[in-house]
Protein backbone atom coordinates (compact mmCIF):
# COMPACT_ATOMS: atom_id res chain seq x y z
CA UNK A 1 0.00 0.00 0.00
CA UNK A 2 1.46 3.39 -0.97
CA UNK A 3 1.62 6.24 1.55
CA UNK A 4 -1.21 8.78 1.54
CA UNK A 5 -0.72 12.51 1.17
CA UNK A 6 -1.93 14.11 4.39
CA UNK A 7 -1.92 17.58 2.82
CA UNK A 8 -2.02 17.47 -1.00
CA UNK A 9 -0.43 20.49 -2.70
CA UNK A 10 -2.23 22.63 -5.28
CA UNK A 11 -0.96 25.69 -7.13
CA UNK A 12 -2.71 28.99 -6.44
CA UNK A 13 -4.40 30.08 -9.66
CA UNK A 14 -5.22 33.67 -10.66
CA UNK A 15 -8.67 34.32 -12.13
CA UNK A 16 -6.95 34.51 -15.56
CA UNK A 17 -5.61 30.96 -15.12
CA UNK A 18 -1.97 31.88 -14.37
CA UNK A 19 -0.23 29.81 -11.72
CA UNK A 20 2.58 32.06 -10.44
CA UNK A 21 4.40 29.43 -8.36
CA UNK A 22 4.43 26.96 -11.26
CA UNK A 23 5.77 29.71 -13.56
CA UNK A 24 8.46 30.63 -11.00
CA UNK A 25 9.52 26.99 -10.64
CA UNK A 26 9.88 26.63 -14.42
CA UNK A 27 12.45 29.47 -14.39
CA UNK A 28 14.68 27.57 -11.95
CA UNK A 29 17.22 24.89 -12.87
CA UNK A 30 16.09 21.24 -12.93
CA UNK A 31 18.21 20.53 -9.81
CA UNK A 32 16.61 23.43 -7.94
CA UNK A 33 13.11 22.34 -8.96
CA UNK A 34 13.85 18.82 -7.76
CA UNK A 35 14.97 19.99 -4.30
CA UNK A 36 11.93 22.25 -3.87
CA UNK A 37 9.60 19.50 -5.13
CA UNK A 38 11.03 17.02 -2.63
CA UNK A 39 10.61 19.52 0.21
CA UNK A 40 6.99 20.19 -0.77
CA UNK A 41 6.46 16.43 -0.92
CA UNK A 42 7.88 16.06 2.62
CA UNK A 43 5.15 18.45 3.81
CA UNK A 44 2.45 16.67 1.78
CA UNK A 45 3.22 13.29 3.33
CA UNK A 46 4.52 14.36 6.75
CA UNK A 47 2.09 17.10 7.78
CA UNK A 48 2.22 18.54 10.39
CA UNK A 49 5.92 19.19 9.95
CA UNK A 50 8.25 21.70 11.59
CA UNK A 51 11.75 23.00 11.12
CA UNK A 52 13.97 22.68 9.20
CA UNK A 53 11.52 21.98 6.31
CA UNK A 54 8.45 23.94 7.32
CA UNK A 55 7.78 27.00 9.48
CA UNK A 56 4.67 28.95 10.48
CA UNK A 57 4.68 32.61 9.40
CA UNK A 58 1.48 33.56 11.23
CA UNK A 59 -2.03 34.44 10.07
CA UNK A 60 -2.46 31.03 8.45
CA UNK A 61 0.66 31.28 6.29
CA UNK A 62 3.45 28.70 6.28
CA UNK A 63 6.69 28.38 4.36
CA UNK A 64 8.50 25.42 2.82
CA UNK A 65 12.22 26.02 3.30
CA UNK A 66 14.66 24.71 0.67
CA UNK A 67 18.44 24.90 0.52
CA UNK A 68 19.33 24.71 -3.16
CA UNK A 69 22.41 23.08 -4.72
CA UNK A 70 23.33 26.51 -6.13
CA UNK A 71 23.91 27.65 -2.51
CA UNK A 72 20.77 29.77 -2.69
CA UNK A 73 17.77 29.52 -0.41
CA UNK A 74 14.21 29.20 -1.70
CA UNK A 75 10.90 29.65 0.05
CA UNK A 76 7.41 28.63 -1.02
CA UNK A 77 4.68 30.27 1.04
CA UNK A 78 1.43 28.36 1.39
CA UNK A 79 -1.86 28.33 3.24
CA UNK A 80 -4.22 25.46 4.00
CA UNK A 81 -7.71 25.50 2.53
CA UNK A 82 -10.12 22.56 2.83
CA UNK A 83 -7.31 20.13 3.67
CA UNK A 84 -5.11 21.23 0.78
CA UNK A 85 -1.77 23.02 0.73
CA UNK A 86 -2.23 26.00 -1.60
CA UNK A 87 1.16 27.14 -2.96
CA UNK A 88 0.76 30.93 -2.98
CA UNK A 89 4.19 32.42 -3.68
CA UNK A 90 7.74 31.27 -4.32
CA UNK A 91 10.95 33.26 -4.20
CA UNK A 92 14.71 33.09 -3.72
CA UNK A 93 15.52 34.39 -0.27
CA UNK A 94 18.29 36.98 -0.20
CA UNK A 95 17.91 38.38 3.32
CA UNK A 96 17.56 36.90 6.79
CA UNK A 97 14.00 38.15 7.21
CA UNK A 98 11.23 37.22 4.81
CA UNK A 99 10.73 40.42 2.76
CA UNK A 100 7.48 42.26 3.46
CA UNK A 101 6.76 42.43 -0.29
CA UNK A 102 6.81 38.63 -0.54
CA UNK A 103 4.56 38.25 2.51
CA UNK A 104 2.16 40.84 1.08
CA UNK A 105 1.92 38.94 -2.23
CA UNK A 106 1.18 35.71 -0.35
CA UNK A 107 -1.44 37.42 1.85
CA UNK A 108 -3.22 38.91 -1.17
CA UNK A 109 -3.40 35.50 -2.81
CA UNK A 110 -4.43 33.87 0.48
CA UNK A 111 -7.38 36.30 0.71
CA UNK A 112 -8.51 35.18 -2.76
CA UNK A 113 -8.51 31.50 -1.76
CA UNK A 114 -10.77 31.82 1.29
Amino acid sequence: MSPVKKLPARFYRHANGNEPVRQWLKRLTPDERQVIGKDIQKVEFGWPLGLPVCRALGDGLWEVRSDLPSRRTARVIFCIVQGQMILLHGFIKKTRETPKRDLDIARERQAETE
